[in-house]
Formats: C-alpha cells, sequence, structure tokens
C-alpha cells in the first residue's frame, strides 16, 4: 500500500517488492526463501496465464463479430424498450461472463444514449443498471482474472466458483437495479452528448442470436458440467457406475483451457466469417487481446508470489491459534476479515482486481491447515464484495462510467460509488446467508 500510494508504483511492482520484503523477513535461509518468490509468480502465472489470454480473446472478436450487438438488440427485443434498464443489465450480465467491465460499458453504453434519444428521460438509470449486473459478475465469476486468482488461491474448485458466484451475483444485480431507479428518480442526468461516438456495427451484418450467445455460454456449460457430474457421483453412490463414465469426458472438455480454447475458436470463427477479416486484421485483433491480457498475467502471477511468499513467513502458525477449530465465532469472523482486508486495499489503490488477488494471497496463508465450517467459496465471494467498496477517482472503472457516459466526477461520486458499494454490500450479505444456510461442507 506504501509502495502504490506514496511511491506511486505499478500494482505489479508493488507486489514484487512486498513479496520480496516478506521473503526476506521470513525465518530461514535468504536465499531460499527469495526462490519462493519466483516460484510463486510461474506456478500461478503458468495455472491461470491460459486462460486470461483465451478470455481476451474471445471478448475481442465478439467486439469485432457484432456478437456483443446482436445479444444486446436480441435482450431489447425481448423485455422491451419499455423495459430498457433492464434489458441493458440482462444484457450486461450475461456479456460480462466472458468479457471485461470496462469493455461491456463501451458496447452498451452508445445504446444507453440511443434509448435516452428515443424516451427523453432515465439515461442514468440506464446507465447504472448495467453497470451494476457488469460489476457483479466482474468480480465474481472466471474467467475473469480476479475471481480466477481467488479460486487459484484459495483451493476452490472453478466450477464451484463459476455456479457460486453467478448465484451471489444475481441479488447483487437486482439491489443495483433498485438503486438505478432510486438514483435516476433523486438525480435525473441529461445526456451531453460527445463530438466522437463509437459506432457499432450495422444491424443488418449481425451474427445470429444463437452463434453470439456459444462463445459466452458455452465455457460455462462445460465447466460446469464436470463439477456436477463430479458432485453427482458421490451424491448418489448407487449411480456412480454411470456418472463414473462419464467423468472422462467431462473433465476434458470441462478443463478451463479446453472450454474457453473452444469458445475462443467459435468466437473467432464468427468473426471471420462475419466480418471477412485479412490474416493481417485477424492477427493484429488477436495480438492486441493478448497484449491487454498480458499485464493482468503479470498482477496475478505477482499476487501469487506474494502470497507465497506469506506462507513462506509462516504467517499461518501464529493465525490458528486465533482461529481453532472449535471456535465456530471466529471462524465466521474470517468472512469479515476478508471484505475488510479487500475494502481497505480497494480504496487505497482503486483495482478490484488487486483488492481481490491480494486479500486472497493473504487469507490462503491465513487459513492455511485452518478447517473451516464452510466451503472456501465464501471467502472468496466476502473478499469480491469487499473489493467493490470505496470506488473513487483511483479506480479506473469510475473514469470509463464518466467519461464513456459523459457524467461529471460529481454526479459519478453521487452515482456510480454509492451503486459499487451497493453491489459489495450485497454479495457480502449474501455470503453471510449462504454460509448459514448453505455451507457446502
Amino acid at each position: 500500500m506504501v509502495a502504490i500510494l506514496v511511491f506511486r508504483l505499478n500494482a505489479f511492482l508493488a507486489l514484487v517488492v512486498a513479496a520480496i520484503v516478506v521473503a526476506l523477513l521470513s525465518p530461514g535461509d535468504p536465499a531460499a526463501t527469495l526462490g519462493t518468490v519466483a516460484d510463486g509468480f510461474g506456478k500461478t502465472a503458468g495455472r491461470l496465464g491460459v486462460i486470461v489470454a483465451l478470455a481476451a480473446i474471445i471478448g475481442a472478436a465478439m467486439a469485432r463479430s457484432g456478437a456483443s450487438d446482436r445479444i444486446v438488440k436480441g435482450f431489447v427485443r425481448l423485455l422491451g424498450e419499455d423495459r430498457g434498464a433492464m434489458a441493458l443489465g440482462a444484457t450486461a450480465f450475461v456479456l460480462s461472463l466472458p468479457v471485461f467491465f470496462d469493455t461491456i460499458f463501451f458496447l452498451l453504453a452508445p445504446l444507453a444514449k440511443s434509448m435516452y434519444r428515443r424516451t427523453n428521460k432515465n439515461y442514468l438509470k440506464y446507465l447504472l443498471a448495467m453497470s451494476a449486473t457488469g460489476i457483479s459478475t466482474h468480480v465474481l465469476v472466471p474467467p475473469h482474472p480476479g475471481p480466477l486468482a481467488m479460486a487459484d488461491a484459495l483451493g476452490v474448485d472453478l466450477g464451484v466458483m463459476i455456479l457460486v458466484g453467478i448465484v451471489v451475483a444475481l441479488p447483487a444485480s437486482v439491489a443495483g437495479m433498485l438503486f438505478a431507479r432510486w438514483a435516476d428518480r433523486r438525480m435525473p442526468i441529461l445526456l451531453r452528448e460527445d463530438p466522437v461516438e463509437p459506432s457499432g456495427p450495422v444491424s443488418a451484418e449481425l451474427p445470429g442470436l444463437i452463434p453470439s450467445l456459444v462463445p459466452v455460454l458455452l465455457p460455462v456449460v462445460l465447466i460446469s458440467s464436470n463439477t456436477i457430474v463430479a458432485a453427482l457421483r458421490t451424491a448418489l453412490p448407487s449411480q456412480a457406475a454411470t456418472w463414473a463414465r462419464l467423468g472422462p469426458f467431462t473433465g476434458t472438455l470441462g478443463n478451463p483451457a479446453v472450454a474457453l480454447l473452444l469458445s475462443a475458436g467459435f468466437a473467432l470463427v464468427v468473426y471471420a466469417l462475419r466480418r471477412r477479416p485479412s490474416r493481417e486484421e485477424m492477427s493484429a485483433m488477436v495480438e492486441a487481446a493478448l497484449m491487454g491480457a498480458g499485464v493482468i498475467v503479470l498482477i496475478v502471477g505477482a499476487g501469487g508470489a506474494f502470497g507465497a511468499a506469506l506462507q513462506a513467513a509462516d504467517i499461518g502458525s501464529v493465525v490458528q491459534g486465533a482461529f481453532r477449530a472449535g471456535a465456530g465465532g471466529s471462524i465466521m469472523a474470517l468472512l469479515f476479515v476478508a471484505f475488510g482486508a479487500s475494502v481497505v486495499i480497494k480504496i487505497a489503490q482503486g483495482s478490484s482486481t488487486v483488492a481481490m488477488v491480494t486479500t486472497s494471497s493473504m487469507l490462503a496463508a491465513m487459513t492455511r491447515g485452518v478447517p473451516l465450517p464452510f466451503h472456501p467459496v465464501y471467502l472468496a465471494t466476502a473478499i469480491a464484495g469487499g473489493s467493490l467498496i470505496g470506488s473513487w477517482m483511483n479506480d479506473a472503472g469510475f473514469w470509463v462510467f464518466s467519461r464513456v457516459g459523459s457524467v461529471t466526477e460529481l454526479e459519478t461520486l453521487r452515482s456510480w460509488s454509492p451503486l459499487a458499494a451497493i453491489v459489495g454490500g450485497t454479495i457480502m450479505a449474501t455470503t453471510v446467508v449462504l454460509v448459514l444456510v448453505l455451507p457446502l461442507r
């Protein structure tokens, strides 16, 4: 935090510096403990790098092919323009499963402006509704880098992270959309026209709805199927043989790298068929997507290095004294420790992804060897909720909302910031309820 706030270091450098400092302060040979930094970075980047890169390609291909626009228009046609905010929110929820939030906002902002020009009302409601659902899935559902890194650090099965993430994201999205309606009545905002506004693909050239949805739904279905088959094999011993025969197929197709590779291939085929790009254009699109993914992989890998250094420092054995197996209340307090630490880091440096990566690394070291009365996926959802609290001018999402949405800084502080806090708080409240009702242990 000192490196980021005082010295204004990049998050990657700050995490690496923190990891090295922790390694030098750890017991044992400094050469050996420093080696854990590189090992932690390599293992984390190796596990997650391919997934992040493929997710970036899927998002870029869907944007270029017009698949994203087609999904938007499908929801508007289904729900009607009178429910424009709901249509935008539903679209953002589906699109943001594989696509980063800032990309979603860039794609949907022109449609929100178009809806306002037709109705001459509810502009802020449109912006906030699509933001609420977009940020919910962004912090909760892999293959987004934050939840992906949390699942890896906390040892959560990726299918479980996807399913629980979607379940928790639903009430958070609803709460955000309710706030959007209230805020629009309390603070109506007129559209300020931009001199230059990005134009989407021509409607006649858009792909069909089914081909547009396949890159979004395919990895969710394949990865989740592997988790569901494994759970049914355990839950239904009388039919274990049947589910065991399915295991090799779902295990292969449900491997995150395989599932996302199939999805990326399909998205690229749709892009190629619709836009007929040259080889150079196709290569440039993929390269641009991978360059953006590279920065994320570096930050996520540095978070893994930080977590490895904390584990080498044996911080877990110290924390175990306060969080013993019989102390149910203390164990429950871990949820609020996770939430609070994520809030502090988010407010300090602005990035939800960095807050999730850093906090999950800390919690993984703290809970190593400590039996929990609930599934560790709930630690991940608590961290995700905290990573949305306190979004202000050091958050890139703040400026995306303000600049792309043509909203002033003060209006953004009065709308975007409380929206993010409400969504994050609802995620935390839902997590507590699920721990009490469905601990999954």
